[in-house]
């Protein structure tokens, strides 16, 4: 059976259970692991979530190929200078999304959540929470397993992928995800989650996915940057009262209809959107094709 929030929401109420106890209930029974063992595996997962989020605050962290790096560090300097317009959560928030974007293209050690590609958004919305409210581990854990279940919604019913849906399938995700454990940890209840996961993915329905020479770099990471800003943007909605007209359930139907949609070269394959601008492709024959300069 696909999982769908409706259905989510009739187990919780049936069952007298929050989304992360349905989740760790599900856990046991499909893999026979103890409540103890999956918080263990969760807390290694959150563990690499924190350091992807914070080593390129620190050092210069170079893509592989070299065409990108140091967001994060600048990001997170320009706040320091105390010049930053949206303050200092918005702005470590964002410093935070581009050091996993940039630790991902410099081949580094990740968690994708729920891809490679967007994996800058859970991780930095999470470390948000614990610097903002000193949010402890064991909350954080069961925030990612409220993540999860929305992110289960989603891959049963549409998809994670960019080369399947465009980018709003994978950042647009990733921000729906964090936008229900942010409620979950300021205490809000199912229904907010949902109208939080909600907003997140309309606020970014119809992305297209167009990483110049197909790199898992520009402008993924800015992406990156800007999911956790819808995340945490769609979450005070939620928490808020703003009303949302669709379900969760309609919003992952309305964005699987518009990905099949989308061309195939506004899907993952660096043949639209800024990819093939001049300057993207200029990038493209330095960086990743290494031609000589005369070449170019």
């Amino acid at each position: 059976m696909l999982t769908t929030m409706k259905l989510l929401k009739e187990r919780c109420k049936e069952e007298n259970l929050n989304l992360w106890q349905l989740a760790i209930k599900d856990e046991i029974e499909n893999t026979g692991k103890s409540e103890e063992e999956i918080f263990q595996r969760l807390q290694k997962t959150l563990d690499v979530m924190k350091a992807s989020s914070e080593r390129a605050l620190a050092e210069d962290v170079r893509s592989v190929t070299g065409m990108t790096g140091g967001n994060a560090r600048k990001m997170h300097d320009y706040y320091l200078k105390g010049e930053a317009v949206l303050g200092q959560v918005a702005s470590t928030a964002m410093a935070m999304a581009f050091s996993t974007s940039e630790v991902n293209a410099a081949m580094g050690r990740i968690v994708a959540a729920p891809t490679a590609g967007s994996a800058g958004i859970i991780p930095a919305t999470l470390m948000t929470m614990k610097h903002k409210y000193n949010c402890d581990d064991r909350s954080l854990c069961e925030a990612l397993l409220i993540s999860t279940q929305i992110g289960q919604v989603i891959f049963d019913n549409a998809t994670f992928a960019g080369a399947e849906g465009g980018c709003q399938a994978e950042t647009g995700s990733a921000a729906a995800m964090a936008a229900a454990a942010v409620c979950y940890l300021r205490g809000y209840d199912v229904e907010i989650q949902e109208n939080a996961a909600t907003a997140a993915l309309l606020n970014i329905m119809g992305l297209i996915c167009d990483p110049i020479g197909g790199m898992v770099e520009f402008p993924c990471n800015l992406r990156n940057a800007n999911g956790i800003m819808n995340a945490l943007a769609s979450a005070d909605m939620a928490m808020a009262g703003v009303e949302m007209f669709v379900t969760f359930d309609e919003a992952v139907e309305a964005m699987k209809r518009v990905g099949d949609s989308l061309p195939e070269r506004l899907r993952e394959t660096g043949e639209g959107g800024i990819a093939v601008c001049p300057s993207s492709l200029k990038l493209k024959r330095k960086y990743i094709d290494k031609l000589p300069e005369e070449e170019e």
